[in-house]
């Protein structure tokens, strides 16, 4: 049996995260969002709501159990959840998180339930997957970034590079943009992102194109002074056999972000963001009129002190 000690920590502290970050949900109108982030190393897990839906994923550690304790503790681990967060059992989605040495990991097929809903999110409508992949199909971490991108896109040409599902073409398209181009290499997430275009109304292709492709090797093919607002957001590693070369993001973010500025119109603002935890944007080797970093400004109610990416605004 599991320590009722530690069990009673886990469900007070449960408790006080949920009391908080739900009443800031409520209040800021969001029904997906993050509880709880391995905020006790004892409970190792990571536990977010979309919509009625929750998701909780065991991160992987040297818990000293074998495999008859770890099923009693995570039952008695997973009771506690559904109490406290008051939703049914069937109602939650439990995943294995791996360390992963590479981030393109969210890539890598885990299932196939195939258990697919749609969720909302300032108005807008994604589609989520919470058992088949690493990631869900919806970062909320970038919550407050997409909102930006969503004021700014009037009339702009956007370009969604990396797009994994789309979240920010939806933002941009949302926000009145002339056209949002969104260039990924998983033909999957491609068809996940333009299902998430026409959930919300943009269906036309010529407007919303989609684009598979290597973005490295894409990006040099383009001509100047075309787009006036660009949403990167990289792997940290990709080696995919269906790319030229390989992305290591600290190697490479100088070339890419190049690349994107020489395609940029003149005033042009570029979303650069990596989950890197040890990146380090090379200032000096970037011909940029303005970078600025904007991590702590786009961090959200649900992710304070918890974050583990950078952004930065870049003005070409």
């Amino acid at each position: 049996m599991l320590d009722q000690g530690k069990l009673l920590m886990f469900r007070n502290r449960l408790e006080k995260m949920f009391r908080h970050r739900s009443r800031q949900a409520r209040r800021m109108n969001v029904s997906c969002y993050r509880v709880y982030d391995h905020d006790l190393p004892e409970f190792p897990f990571c536990i977010e709501f979309y919509g009625e839906h929750l998701y909780v994923a065991e991160y992987q550690r040297h818990h000293g159990m074998d495999e008859e304790q770890h099923q009693l503790w995570l039952k008695e681990s997973m009771d506690c959840i559904a109490e406290v967060l008051g939703v049914a059992h069937d109602q939650i989605f439990l995943r294995e998180r791996k360390k992963m040495s590479h981030r393109d990991s969210q890539y890598e097929k885990l299932d196939s339930r195939e258990h697919i809903f749609t969720v909302a999110e300032n108005g807008l409508q994604f589609q989520v997957n919470l058992t088949d992949y690493l990631d869900t199909g919806l970062f909320l971490d970038h919550r407050l970034t997409r909102q930006r991108v969503r004021e700014e896109a009037i009339g702009k040409e956007v370009l969604n590079l990396f797009c994994y599902t789309g979240s920010f073409s939806v933002y941009a398209a949302a926000g009145g943009a002339a056209r949002v181009t969104s260039v990924d290499l998983s033909n999957t997430y491609l068809q996940w992102a333009g299902e998430n275009l026409r959930l919300n109304g943009f269906s036309d292709k010529e407007k919303f194109p989609l684009v598979q492709a290597d973005v490295k090797a894409w990006l040099k093919t383009l001509r100047p002074r075309q787009y006036d607002l660009v949403i990167m957001d990289p792997p940290t590693f990709s080696n995919s056999k269906k790319m030229k070369d390989f992305l290591d993001i600290q190697r490479d973010h100088v070339e890419l972000i190049k690349d994107v500025l020489w395609a940029m119109k003149p005033g042009g603002t570029l979303y650069f963001s990596t989950n890197f935890t040890r990146f380090q944007l090379d200032r000096e080797a970037i011909p940029a009129a303005d970078i600025k970093d904007i991590t702590a400004a786009t961090t959200p109610f649900d992710f304070e002190g918890k974050l583990k990416r950078w952004c930065y605004r870049l003005i070409r």
